[in-house]
């Protein structure tokens, strides 16, 4: 809304120092800064009134009894600090962000809907002592049910118009760098591949939507499970798809590296800047040892922000190789659960999800998240390589 404005009073009264908010890449950097400023300032009155309001979370080591001991100083630090990430990602969006783009919308509509379903979790579980929150299937059903519409939205041409480009460089990109109304939500993109491996039916393309947003929104949440493990990954996930979003709005960029062009997805580039913001600001409460953790309302919500983004921009199979560690995260408790019931009750990992596998083994917490950072990081990196090597 506010660059709006900015954009009105410019062409109104021609203040051309103005236009330079107009620029993807200026508005980038100031949701970037915005967020991580709100974060830092607003983190510490923040975290007092969660003391003074109790909401301390407790360490549930039923699986995995030597957790109990391992993380006995972590019992009532507050949780929820989540609602923290997420009022500095909409400070962002409102400022910096078109509010008509149905990108725009998209992200909003996520970051509300999830972030209600991960508030709701936490409340439960504060507010009942031996609660497990909201019951997983019905959190995978609202999940789903948000995914489903948003796939709906992109696969259905009567709903979803995407612009053509106007600019005359747009005539020399190939028409497979070009978003298709017809067919931009059924192309399935893999990494190291320029052109669409398949086109998928528009009822399986949907599926395929929900499969990426509900899973990575629950992986994300299987990770946050360590001092700053789930915020330092995502700051990796959500940059290297910040970047992918820039350049996939840019005619020359897009053409040189092959990939496809989907305009206005500089949006979604400022909104990932955005989180990037958050997660950096809130590593200064939430590292070793956290002052405050996010709870399900910050994990499941940047969960799903990332699938969110990956579906709009058609890099969900890229999702899966910069998202890595989420990958295993969610990987290991698969397999620890389906081996369990399905093998005698025995176990693969010392315990599940992965990184409480490598304390079990003697890692103290710092080296386990600085190691998980190292990797996401070089996930991300060798993610953002895939778009020249291909």
């Amino acid at each position: 809304m506010f660059v709006q404005l900015l954009t009105y009073l410019n062409h109104t009264y021609h203040w051309g120092f103005l236009g330079v908010f107009e620029y993807y890449s200026t508005r980038m950097v100031l949701a970037f800064i915005t967020a991580l400023l709100v974060t830092i300032m607003c983190g510490k009155p923040f975290i007092k009134k969660l003391y003074e309001l109790k909401v301390g979370d407790r360490v549930r080591a039923e699986d995995c009894p030597l957790l109990g001991e391992l993380h006995r100083d972590k019992n009532n630090t507050p949780t929820m600090g989540g609602v923290l990430l997420l009022f500095a990602l909409v400070v962002s969006l409102l400022l910096w962000m078109d509010p008509t783009h149905s990108f725009t919308v998209m992200m909003f509509i996520t970051t509300l809907v999830i972030g209600f379903v991960g508030a709701y979790d936490d409340y439960l579980k504060l507010r009942y002592k031996n609660s497990k929150g909201l019951a997983g299937r019905k959190k995978l059903v609202i999940q789903c049910l948000l995914a489903a519409g948003i796939g709906l939205y992109l696969a259905v041409p009567p709903l979803h118009q995407p612009a053509w480009p106007t600019a005359p460089q747009a005539k020399e990109i190939h028409a497979d760098k070009v978003v298709k109304t017809k067919d931009y939500a059924t192309r399935l993109y893999i990494p190291f591949c320029k052109k669409p491996v398949c086109h998928l039916p528009i009822l399986l393309s949907v599926l395929f939507s929900m499969l990426v947003i509900a899973g990575c929104s629950n992986a994300v949440n299987l990770t946050d499970g360590l001092d700053g493990l789930s915020t330092g990954t995502v700051l990796f996930a959500a940059s290297a798809f910040s970047l992918i979003a820039f350049v996939s709005n840019n005619f020359d960029v897009a053409n040189y590296l092959n990939i496809l062009y989907i305009e206005g997805s500089g949006e979604i580039a400022i909104y990932l800047a955005a989180v990037a913001g958050a997660c950096l600001g809130f590593l200064w409460y939430n590292s070793y040892p956290a002052q405050v953790f996010m709870g399900d309302t910050g994990s499941l919500t940047l969960g799903a922000i990332l699938g969110v983004s990956a579906v709009l921009l058609r890099r969900e199979c890229l999702l899966a190789l910069i998202g890595g560690v989420f990958v295993l995260e969610a990987l290991s408790v698969m397999i620890q659960v389906g081996c369990f019931k399905l093998c005698n009750r025995k176990r693969v990992f010392l315990c599940a999800p992965l990184h409480h596998h490598f304390e079990y083994k003697g890692w103290p917490e710092t080296k386990v998240v600085a190691r998980f950072w190292i990797v996401g990081l070089l996930l991300a990196a060798l993610g953002l390589i895939t778009l020249k090597f291909q």
